[in-house]
């Protein structure tokens, strides 16, 4: 059987060497050595500043809202995980869907700008399989309408626009280091703030509000703070960063060009690079889809109808009668390929084979 995904493990023999420097200190949390470490590798690696390591992606979100006092409604894409939409909600906030665009898949600028009204405090796109959104766009509407720019980054670890980490976008920019994820701790996330102030106001509250300098409660806070062996893994996952991200890729190179003319797959964004953390595809309509989901089933790969359904259609989170007809049409024609580490480029060609036949 070949799963969807499938955690990169690095060997046990790093990762233990690591977790010795945890036993050594006997210290477990509370920013310890690794954190830092991390903290600092990271800041370096992706090329970006004001990098505050979390316990998990949610958390990440979340604390972002915090720092910026977010209420009323942020605008944000329908066309994504729900932890996009439940962070927000879990925070008091609206989430008013806009839908996405038909080529990249992401939140689309126009419908965006049209969503935007009084109560509105944020807008939070999200680089929906690692493809950027139109940043310029959203770095726009963001000034003229006076509101935060949020940006869910969960899948854009490593991605850069030109020369320059994605990450360094809009106010602050959020990534998830769960297990499935392309950069991993087991659990856990950060996020980049903008500006130094944003940063050193979110280090305060991840503590519970107290400034370590004096010992004072000087903040509303909760506890966010990623633990030591977390950590250790991180550093671990990274020490092989450019060779997972290297394989990752060519097996998203040659899933695109074995695929081509057989299924739509996102328009990518022209200046951005890839790294290989999902793949993607559209069928022409969700009865092919339901269809080939079984297929690959029966011949021992399976694959994940990755995001259905849309938000805005789960009663929870529907307000009103609005439509996103884009994104709820995407979510049922698109599935989620094998792709992982352990995967192999045999694996890729024996998948797009069975999706040759499948869609004959």
């Amino acid at each position: 059987m070949i799963p969807v995904n499938k955690p990169y493990l690095p060997a046990f023999e790093k990762y233990t060497k690591y977790l010795e420097r945890v036993y050594n200190k006997a210290w477990l949390t509370n920013n310890g050595p690794l954190v830092q470490e991390l903290k600092i590798r990271l800041e370096d690696y992706l090329g970006v500043k004001n990098l505050l390591p979390v316990a998990n992606g949610t958390l990440a979100m979340q604390l972002a809202y915090k720092v910026f006092s977010l209420k009323g409604n942020a605008v944000t894409t329908p066309f994504t995980f729900i932890a996009t939409s439940s962070s927000l909600a879990w925070e008091g906030i609206t989430p008013k869907f806009a839908d996405a665009d038909p080529k990249s898949y992401n939140l689309c600028s126009k419908q965006a700008k049209n969503a935007i009204d009084e109560h509105t405090s944020a807008i939070v796109p999200v680089h929906v399989y690692g493809n950027p959104c139109d940043v310029q766009a959203f770095e726009l509407l963001g000034k003229q309408h006076n509101v935060k720019v949020i940006y869910d980054a969960a899948h854009a670890f490593g991605i850069k626009l030109g020369d320059s980490s994605v990450l360094n976008y809009g106010d602050a920019s959020t990534l998830s280091f769960h297990a499935t994820k392309v950069f991993h701790s087991v659990e856990g996330g950060a996020v980049i703030f903008k500006n130094s102030d944003d940063y050193e106001r979110a280090v305060l509250m991840t503590n519970f509000g107290i400034d370590t300098s004096t010992g004072n409660i000087v903040e509303a806070g909760i506890n966010t703070k990623m633990s030591e062996v977390h950590a250790a893994m991180g550093l671990a996952v990274l020490d092989d960063i450019e060779q997972i991200l290297s394989h990752r890729v060519a097996l998203f190179e040659q899933y695109q060009h074995l695929l081509k003319g057989l299924v739509q797959m996102p328009t990518w964004c022209s200046a951005a690079s890839f790294n290989g953390a999902y793949m993607p595809v559209t069928f022409q309509t969700s009865e092919i889809c339901t269809r080939m989901l079984d297929f690959l089933k029966q011949n021992h790969i399976i694959a994940r109808r990755y995001f259905n359904p849309s938000i805005n259609e789960v009663s929870l989170y529907r307000t009103g009668t609005s439509r996103c007809r884009v994104s709820e049409d995407l979510s049922r024609r698109t599935l989620c390929l094998p792709l992982y580490y352990d995967l192999t480029i045999a694996d890729v060609e024996l998948i797009t084979k069975v999706i040759g036949e499948g869609v004959k």
